[in-house]
């Protein structure tokens, strides 16, 4: 069994040691929103499995894909993003989320960016975000790991 991430980069280093899971940030870089990150479960999952010691990967309930676009505040991209990932990957349940718009289904202020937006976020341990930047992993995690 492996120690379980303690950190942010130990973190990074478990995603980056799971070929799925680079697969699909590799799949959202090149078919994705620009500057896009996947959050939510497919942080969580990896780190809580990781803390447990399961040798098979809790299943995702779906693959949250966050982008930030305040000029666009129409859902109908989001869904456009979904069927292009969906091309690419059909097995995969995509969600994707143009977060400059989510201020509005949950009555806030507007987010100045996705890392705002996952302060709103209802579970602390869900808003963590990464993404493949070239062949870097950034994680995001505006109220920490």
């Amino acid at each position: 069994m492996t120690a379980p991430p303690r950190n942010a980069a130990e973190i990074i280093d478990l995603l980056a040691r799971d070929p799925e899971r680079m697969h699909l940030l590799r799949t959202v870089l090149e078919h994705g929103p620009a500057g896009a990150w996947i959050g939510a479960g497919f942080v969580r999952n990896a780190v809580w499995d990781a803390l447990h010691g399961y040798a098979t990967a809790t299943p995702l309930a779906d693959v949250d894909v966050l982008y930030f676009d305040p000029q666009q505040l129409d859902a109908a991209p989001d869904l456009a993003w979904e069927e292009r990932l969906t091309r690419v990957c059909p097995h995969v349940p995509w969600s994707v989320r143009n977060q400059a718009r989510m201020h509005l289904r949950n009555g806030d202020a507007a987010y100045a960016d996705v890392a705002a937006a996952l302060c709103h976020w209802p579970e602390v341990c869900t808003a963590v975000a990464v993404r493949l930047s070239g062949e870097q992993l950034e994680l995001l995690a505006p109220l920490g790991v």
